[in-house]
């Protein structure tokens, strides 16, 4: 029977940035935004705090774009500080790359097994479904759900009693299935 396991998001993720007050590269984004008029222009910058000093950052969101070209529903949502939308934002690749910031998911994410997990007749098969793109590899998260340790995972993968139509070394960002055999 095929069994689902979801990766889904606790909180928002840090974002790996340097800081310019202290030596830290961690800020957390807790969905607060700045928007700046300039007559038709606007600038709109998600703000970070330093996770060492309190320090603030800006991550550009938009950057001098007529009044016009903005649909109303991002700007009220940008006005109204929606936290959704920071995480909308902080996983959109163009954002991260315009501010050349990456993201630092570790406990940022919990893995749902839907409960305790049963051997069917000594095979477990799951489908493993991300909810947002987080990178975790394969591996930790067959270690979490099935309660053992990754070096004992690798060792399965390496008897082949651990069966995925994807690679399980590296990490992932993506929906897989696996089969286990014990």
């Amino acid at each position: 029977m095929l069994t689902t396991w979801v990766v889904a998001p606790t909180c928002l993720p840090l974002v790996v940035r340097r800081c310019h007050a202290c030596a830290s590269e961690r800020f957390r984004a807790d969905g607060k935004f700045r928007v700046n008029a300039n007559h038709k222009l606007l600038d709109a910058w998600l703000l970070a705090l330093c996770a060492a000093c309190g320090a603030t950052t800006k991550l550009t969101v938009l950057e001098r774009a007529h009044v016009r070209s903005i649909r109303p529903e991002l700007l009220d949502r940008l006005h109204g500080n929606d936290p959704a939308l920071a995480a909308e934002l902080l996983q959109d690749p163009v954002v991260r790359r315009r501010n050349r910031v990456a993201l630092d998911w570790n406990n940022a994410w919990r893995l749902d097994t839907g409960g305790p997990v049963h051997l069917d007749g000594g095979v477990l098969d799951v489908s493993v479904r991300f909810t947002e793109r987080i990178p975790v590899r394969p591996v930790r998260l067959i270690a979490e759900g099935c309660g053992l340790s990754r070096g004992e995972v690798e060792r399965l993968g390496a008897e082949r009693k651990l069966v995925s139509a994807v690679r399980l070394s590296g990490r992932r960002t993506g929906d897989f299935t696996f089969l286990l055999k014990r």
